[in-house]
């Protein structure tokens, strides 16, 4: 593989894809999709319809995307193990193609490692990347709301983060990969959340308000849809009056 494509999709709209991601599609060779088990395949079925429809008569290759072992106690060693795991099933999936490429949810520079796995590859090939429509833009357009106030920082954290306590040198925390609800660790009085799942699907869902009262409907909506779904993808912002220490 001398070329590799990492074509950002947004976060689920097919409408989502620009003209220069489904050009960049048309000239691979072969389409890599993974496999996250039957309760992720929605996530698959989403990426070969894409395919069908952006780039009819282009390959696609599926594989099985190598899971982490969230039972290792070192985390980020953990973290590289499974990249590098991820990284010799794209070889192995891409064969003797000479370009590759792969649908990246979102964008690939924002929360995502599938620039970090590419660089792992030998032969290292030369990637390109086609920016899509992250998750935070997602959030900030069905809520109709700005992502900064007036000239104002902005931190974009995680779960695991945000549970040591809320970031420094700002008012506003924008928090991805959280699957434990974090900010029921944080003291509610001046904060207000915007939330959103399944950004841009039909199965879209957000509940925003001050924290105090929006945090259990978020928690019972996304226990109900993650059960409904078998999966759940979703994003938040936080936002502090400029009066709370």
């Amino acid at each position: 593989m001398r070329e590799l494509t990492l074509v950002g999709i947004g976060t689920g709209n097919p409408d989502h894809v620009t003209r220069q991601g489904a050009a960049a599609l048309r000239e691979a060779g072969l389409i890599l999709v993974p496999r996250k088990g039957e309760e992720k395949a929605d996530l698959a079925d989403l990426r070969l319809r894409l395919c069908a429809e952006l780039a009819p008569g282009v390959p696609v290759a599926e594989f099985d995307l190598p899971v982490r072992d969230a039972a290792n106690p070192d985390y980020r060693g953990g973290v590289e193990d499974w990249h590098d795991a991820i990284a010799r099933a794209w070889a192995q999936a891409a064969g003797n193609a000479d370009h590759a490429a792969l649908l990246i949810w979102g964008d690939p520079s924002l929360y995502d490692s599938s620039l970090r796995i590419a660089a792992r590859l030998s032969p290292a090939p030369r990637v390109r990347v086609v920016p899509g429509i992250t998750a935070i833009q997602a959030l900030c357009a069905a809520h109709a709301i700005p992502l900064n106030e007036v000239g104002a920082p902005v931190v974009i954290t995680t779960g695991r983060q945000l549970r040591a306590g809320w970031p420094a040198g700002t008012d506003t925390a924008v928090v991805m990969l959280d699957g434990e609800c974090s900010f029921r660790t944080l003291d509610p009085s001046g904060l207000r959340i915007w939330w959103g799942a399944y950004l841009g699907m039909p199965e879209e869902i957000l509940e925003s308000g001050p924290l105090a009262e929006a945090a259990p409907r978020i928690v019972a909506a996304r226990a109900e849809a993650r059960a409904r779904h078998g999966w759940i993808m979703d994003i938040y912002l936080l936002r502090r009056s400029g009066d709370v220490a």
